[in-house]
């Protein structure tokens, strides 16, 4: 199953933003299985129970990664396989995405809870800010905003609003220094929603494992530039395959 990667999406913005990437990554390696598993369509923000769902989905022995929110769910579950996780892959996802005293290079906190109260009222405008955000720093912006928002699913307000708390209330930095397999994690340098600095807080607590910044790039940066993304993915699953 070395050659079967289950790719997840991030919050509210559906499969979409992931499929070129997936496509390119099929095109650089014909042997390579990419999967886009959707997230759980849950109305409770239990982790485990969101763990347990995409468990009882998703094949044994693969390479888990994922985008935002799916890259810190990717993270949890590689942690809880452990050996039957072959490595984990994150892109713009930040261990803790609201700041707290021990990691303060995130969203903060009332930035946060303004954006909950906005789903609480209108779920689709808030959908559309998100993707406005997701594109902040990118070279046309707004033409990445309505790319991301066209291709989102009507997800009803329960399971939107309970994502968003998941996301509140996640801290992957623990199942990190747990998992024992190869990691990668990438930023972008223009992230409106993950601080770049992130990226070397989180290269102090995993001196080890491979992190990336694309300095010129938004937290969308996977539908900016596909390729080059699955270029450093590959080299990646590569050099783990040599090692």
């Amino acid at each position: 199953m070395r050659d079967r990667l289950i790719l997840l999406p991030g919050w509210g913005l559906g499969i979409s933003p992931l499929e070129p990437l997936a496509a390119a990554l099929q095109g650089l390696d014909e042997h390579l299985r990419v999967e886009i598993e959707p997230l759980p369509e849950l109305q409770s923000c239990d982790l485990e129970e969101w763990l347990d769902e995409l468990d009882s989905n998703l094949p044994q022995d693969a390479w888990l990664g994922g985008w935002s929110l799916g890259g810190m769910l990717a993270s949890e579950l590689a942690a809880r396989r452990g050996e039957h996780c072959c490595g984990v892959l994150t892109l713009a996802s930040n261990p803790s995405f609201v700041a707290h005293a021990q990691w303060p290079n995130a969203m903060a906190g009332e930035t946060f809870d303004a954006f909950l109260a906005g789903c609480a009222a209108d779920p689709r405008l808030t959908l559309k800010r998100f993707s406005l955000l997701c594109a902040q720093g990118a070279a046309d912006p707004r033409g990445l905003a309505r790319l991301l928002l066209g291709g989102a699913p009507h997800t009803p307000a329960p399971v939107l609003m309970a994502g968003l708390e998941l996301l509140a209330q996640m801290d992957t930095r623990q199942a990190l220094q747990a998992f024992r397999g190869p990691q990668l994690h990438v930023f972008a340098g223009l992230d409106g929603l993950v601080p770049a600095e992130a990226a070397s807080d989180l290269l102090t607590l995993l001196p080890d494992v491979e992190i990336g910044l694309i300095e010129q790039a938004s937290h969308a940066f996977l539908l900016e530039d596909p390729h080059g993304v699955a270029g450093a993915i590959q080299a990646f699953l590569h050099e783990c395959a040599d090692d």
